[in-house]
């Protein structure tokens, strides 16, 4: 791979004026050694699942999965390239922007000819055919025919593999054609894909045809049923799981990152559709979805109609970054409302529901196993989260709002944003990279207790040892921070 230049202005550095270098050694020997067992060990064709059993004999992502699949939707692939561009950055060495590399092309692979990604990719000639590839189009393929096509933005899936994918090419100076084209694809289908509202629905096949759709603002249904309908909610305008705060955040990153006008443009027609969306009073929040007349509705049997205690801090977060990125104060005016209605909705613990009735501003919940819409949170089901934090992200929202509002604040902010490793160093710092160097054993492994599914679905979870990637990308990424900030004091 030819010399390339490590990125300038690491870190703004404040505080202590010496590094412990013992620490900072002991730093770099731990990201090598846990690094080298992935690539070596964890990997299949560049690429990551969420968790493995210590003797690697089960793997999963959502669900269990075979050594020949890896898993798209974050902690797997993107995120822990990510990390490796973050190791890269901070020490400069080939190791980790090679292994970077290869986490980009596997997510090239198996990029799909709608322009984004599933949440897992298959590496099996009878696996992979059953999917329609941009690969497939590149080679003249034309029919899709059967094959699956299905571009999700559900779980920042798509949006985290285009982020990885526009990183490394950044890095590379878009020399990779490979790489390249996968982020030029990819990003000429996500504005495709864009609804004329500004909206994205929550995943896609085929470009968006939108033309015969009013763009409306945000109504109550005259009546919604109580009952799940068992309908799809696919091309729905979505925020559940901050699918459309992530595209917005992507298109962002891609305008700063490539300089085209289209990109800032679609993530401020996403914006518009973010001020269009919140609901009138009494209850000036968003709902996790809306059907095609702007008007709350079902997902899954366990996401109703309603207005969102959780989805609704992704919106106003988006929002608020959108000004900042722009200084168009349009995307500050549906903050205090929105934050007055979460104030009151509070629950007496300080958190908020999920779900809140509409116009009643009662929380929302379900029966366990009956799946039953009920008032009662006594006995919920417990693979979803039916409440969320409140009354912390309310008051940060609010103390960001106050700061951002002051003169010169925003233009700081974005000098801040544009460093690759923030802050300064602090004691603890040092107990920490000792702490995580104590956590991996003689193999470059951080094994922690923990539980894996079974291949067949249903059955208990199996009790193991563990190795998470989610361990692996936070005990990466503070290691990097440590030693970039270090490096930066000599």
């Amino acid at each position: 791979m030819r010399k390339l230049l490590l990125p300038v202005a690491l870190a703004l550095i404040s505080g202590r004026a010496s590094a412990d270098e013992e620490s900072r050694q002991k730093a770099l020997a731990t990201m090598r050694s846990a690094t080298h067992f992935f690539r070596t060990e964890i990997a299949t064709r560049g690429g990551y699942l969420w968790k493995y059993s210590d003797d690697l004999k089960m793997r999963e992502g959502e669900v269990a999965a075979l050594p020949t699949v890896i898993w798209v939707q974050p902690p797997g692939t993107p995120s822990v390239g990510i990390a490796y561009l973050d190791a890269w950055a901070a020490t400069g060495d080939s190791l980790y922007l090679q292994a970077a590399v290869d986490a980009a092309r596997a997510l090239a692979w198996g990029q799909l000819a709608s322009g984004g990604w599933y949440y897992r990719i298959e590496f099996t000639d009878q696996d992979s055919r059953r999917w329609y590839y941009r690969r497939n189009v590149d080679a003249g393929d034309t029919e899709q025919g059967g094959r699956r096509n299905k571009s999700v933005f559900d779980d920042d899936t798509s949006q985290s593999a285009l982020r990885l994918l526009m990183r490394v090419d950044s890095v590379l100076q878009q020399q990779d054609t490979e790489i390249h084209h996968a982020v030029e694809y990819a990003l000429s289908n996500f504005l495709r894909a864009q609804y004329a509202n500004g909206a994205w629905p929550q995943h896609y096949d085929t470009p968006s045809d939108s033309t015969d759709l009013a763009i409306l603002p945000a109504r109550y249904p005259a009546s919604w049923s109580r009952v799940f309908p068992g309908t799809g909610y696919g091309d729905y305008y979505t925020f559940n799981d901050n699918a459309l705060a992530d595209v917005i955040d992507v298109m962002l990153e891609a305008h700063r990152t490539y300089g085209d006008i289209r990109y800032l443009e679609a993530a401020l027609r996403g914006g518009d559709f973010m001020i269009r969306a919140q609901m009138p009073e009494p209850q000036p929040a968003w709902a996790q979805q809306y059907n095609h007349r702007m008007e709350p509705a079902w997902a899954r049997e366990f996401e109703p109609p309603s207005i969102t205690g959780g989805e609704s801090y992704g919106v106003m977060r988006a929002l608020l970054d959108l000004y900042i990125e722009t200084g168009e104060h349009r995307f500050l005016s549906p903050l205090r409302p929105a934050l007055s209605w979460a104030r009151r909705s509070l629950l007496p613990d300080g958190r908020l529901a999920r779900f809140y009735e509409l116009k009643t501003n009662r929380p929302l919940y379900f029966v366990r196993d009956t799946y039953e819409l009920t008032y009662s949170d006594a006995d919920v089901p417990t693979h979803y989260a039916f409440k969320v934090r409140g009354i912390e992200r309310i008051e940060s929202l609010e103390r960001k709002l106050r700061n951002i509002e002051q003169e010169g604040a925003r233009e700081a902010i974005l000098a801040r944003r544009r460093l690759r490793f923030r802050g300064s160093l602090k004691p603890e710092d040092d107990d920490r990279v000792r702490e995580i160097a104590a956590s991996m054993d003689e193999r470059g492994r951080f094994v922690e207790d923990g539980s894996m599914r079974p291949s067949t679905y249903g059955q208990p979870l199996i009790r193991a040892r563990v190795i998470q990637s989610e361990t692996f990308v936070r005990n990466l990424e503070e290691l990097a921070r440590y030693v970039a900030l270090t490096s930066a004091l000599e």
